[in-house]
């Protein structure tokens, strides 16, 4: 059975078929939030820390870390800052280091530089994911020997230098490269977490139907674990959080074992945490009857990662000593 092992310092999380569905918090990501990418201009990392924080207390078992920043004023004065091959490795360094000193889960690397790749690996306690590989013959030869030299688990992203296709069969084909490239590394098959691309269903109307039969492949003929951004599947329309909530499960149906995702907000969790029990991965339902007393709070007026915090700490601390399973 694939089983793809992700570490921190003190904590473990398995990412497998027979495991719960591992929720990765993606809001460390300065791309898209100038809020986020002036402070960390500054040297403040103050929303980082709030955001690792809320992420794991909503219920990210892994937290991706991206260092894609654009710091303008700096490149202003200094026009190394305008090449992120300068700006890049040092800043991964910081938000991995951040990162780690308020939370103790396993991080996702997270970055289209490879020498911030190399810079996080560095960094980063434990084994963590590397976030990622494509199917471009560059960034193979550039990634790949990382992966191999750090020990760690790879996600491999299903397009190659001609882009992305919007053929599933292609995309099968790319990540069937990437794996087999990976092999001749050295590295297996159970280290590499395939992101078939998950196109938008507002452009395109089969993009679900599509991906969940690709998932499928997947696991059956590569035997790989798998992951996607999942707010993609919405992007462009209305009510974004209802079609992931319909989405996630399906995916987890298809055989989806983890997503690149918001935590913070309470109908995609719930709909994971309930997807979990049906697919008998929260034995009991200890996590669902868990899960249940944060809505209860939050239908009764408080905020979900107050909610969810509160919880956490209620419960902090059982585990003793022991290496945590995530």
């Amino acid at each position: 059975m694939t089983r793809t092992v992700i570490e921190s310092k003190t904590k473990t999380v398995v990412i497998g078929f027979d495991e719960p569905f591992c929720v990765i918090g993606e809001r460390i990501n300065p791309t898209g939030r100038k809020k986020l990418a002036a402070e960390l201009e500054q040297g403040d990392f103050s929303t980082v820390e709030k955001d690792a924080l809320e992420q794991v207390a909503c219920g990210a078992m892994v937290l991706d870390v991206n260092s894609g920043a654009v710091f303008s004023n700096r490149m202003a004065e200094d026009p190394r800052y305008a090449d992120n091959n300068f700006v890049e490795p040092p800043l991964m360094r910081a938000l991995i280091e951040r990162v780690q000193a308020v939370t103790d889960v396993p991080l996702c690397i997270d970055s289209s530089v490879p020498a911030a790749l190399e810079a996080g690996l560095q960094a980063a306690e434990g084994r963590p994911l590397l976030n990622s590989v494509t199917g471009e013959e560059e960034r193979l030869e550039r990634v790949l020997p990382l992966v191999k030299k750090y020990n760690v688990p790879v996600v491999a992203i299903s397009n190659d230098d001609t882009g992305i296709s919007p053929d599933p069969d292609v995309r099968f084909a790319v990540a069937r490269k990437i794996v087999e490239r990976a092999a001749d590394h050295g590295i297996p098959a159970h280290d590499i977490v395939v992101d078939p691309l998950v196109m938008p269903v507002g452009a395109m109307a089969t993009a679900g139907r599509q991906v969940f039969a690709l998932v499928k492949r997947l696991r059956e003929e590569l035997g790989v674990n798998t992951t996607c951004g999942a707010s993609n599947i919405s992007f462009g329309l209305p009510h974004r959080h209802g079609i992931n909530a319909a989405f996630l499960p399906m995916a987890i149906t298809a055989g989806m074992t983890s997503a690149i995702m918001n935590p913070v907000r309470l109908a995609e969790m719930e709909a994971i945490r309930a997807a979990n029990f049906l697919m008998d991965h929260d034995p009991n339902g200890g996590e669902w009857i868990r899960f249940a007393k944060i809505v209860e709070a939050v239908q009764a007026g408080t905020p979900f990662p107050e909610a969810a915090a509160a919880a956490s700490a209620a419960t902090s601390g059982r585990r003793g000593g022991r290496r945590a399973r995530g």
